[in-house]
């Protein structure tokens, strides 16, 4: 079906319903150039709000004050008992036994839950330093620790292990 108008504003005439169409998107105000600069705004607003969102301060809380104390004491507690075979993660003893991620993966000790038991029991030449540790052959001659202590321990070195073992000062002697 044709429709035939006519237009006498010098433009030409509206002869289906295509043209018609076609009339109507060259009588648009805003020019195409400026159009299509919208439009790649527009394109731009996903991504650069993705971007916001994972760059916010929400996504990556700071470290609260309890955590830095938690990781202190840890560090204290892992110079005291540990460090005389462990220095820098690494391991004295046994070279195969460090405290880095890729050796603690292979023994089957990369949980803060196994690195507590291992703590807490020993296993091989490490000795265990839980106040309950049996066999009596397998726990340190030394002083033992508190379960809550060996949690920090346990917490502290998977953190060191997970961030590849940066140093730590420790504060305390």
């Amino acid at each position: 079906m044709q429709m035939l108008l006519s237009v006498t504003s010098g433009r030409t005439a509206c002869i289906n319903a295509t043209s018609c169409l076609s009339m109507k998107e060259n009588m648009n105000p805003v020019p195409k150039k400026q159009q299509h600069q919208v439009k790649y705004l527009k394109s731009l607003v996903p991504p650069l709000m993705a971007t916001l969102v994972a760059l916010s301060p929400i996504c990556y809380t700071p470290v609260s004050f309890g955590q830095t104390i938690d990781v202190q004491r840890g560090a204290a507690l892992f110079g005291q008992a540990c460090i005389g075979c462990h220095v820098g993660g690494g391991n004295i003893i046994q070279p195969g036994a460090t405290l880095f991620t890729k050796d603690l993966q292979r023994n089957g000790v990369d949980t803060e839950e196994e690195i507590y038991r291992v703590t807490y029991y020993g296993k091989g030449r490490m000795p265990g330093f839980g106040e309950n540790c049996t066999p009596r052959g397998q726990c340190t001659f030394g002083a033992r620790l508190q379960e809550e202590e060996i949690k920090l321990l346990a917490k502290f070195v998977k953190l060191q292990a997970d961030q590849g073992w940066p140093n730590v000062e420790s504060n305390e002697d």
